[in-house]
């Protein structure tokens, strides 16, 4: 059986050092610089001032944070994974459809630019030489 006892805590039975009943007239019309005031110890870092931070906020609050920060973290990696495949997807599709299709267009329109210069051509050699092509020509 496990025996429990109370160890009372000797900081919070002594006496607080704090202003006097003589000390309560307090000026607070001038304005008193702060920096004087407040001493932080030069050897503490950031990530320890933010740790300490966390006694500000209640366990249940912390959780719920956590637990939401962990939600959306776990959508914005999904999302990032999704959008990776989905691009990589595009991207070979775009390269095994879209070039062999890109590259037979464009061998289409070459083909049809030379019909169009052909054409072209006998109608100029039809203007040069107005009537060779509709006269007849003698027999040997």
């Amino acid at each position: 059986m496990v025996k429990l006892e109370e160890v009372p805590d000797e900081a919070l039975i002594a006496d607080q050092p704090g202003p006097l009943d003589e000390e309560g007239d307090w000026d607070t019309d001038s304005e008193s610089d702060l920096e004087s005031e407040i001493s932080l110890p030069e050897d503490e870092t950031l990530y320890e001032r933010i740790q300490a931070l966390q006694d500000m906020i209640s366990p249940r609050n912390r959780r719920l944070l956590s637990s939401t920060f962990s939600t959306a973290s776990s959508w914005f990696k999904s999302g990032v994974v999704f959008g990776g495949k989905a691009l990589w997807v595009v991207s070979t599709s775009a390269l095994l459809l879209g070039v062999p299709w890109a590259l037979a267009y464009a061998e289409e329109q070459q083909m049809v630019e030379m019909e169009r210069e052909m054409k072209q051509q006998q109608i100029a050699n039809e203007v040069i030489t107005p009537g060779s092509s509709t006269q007849a020509r003698p027999a040997l």
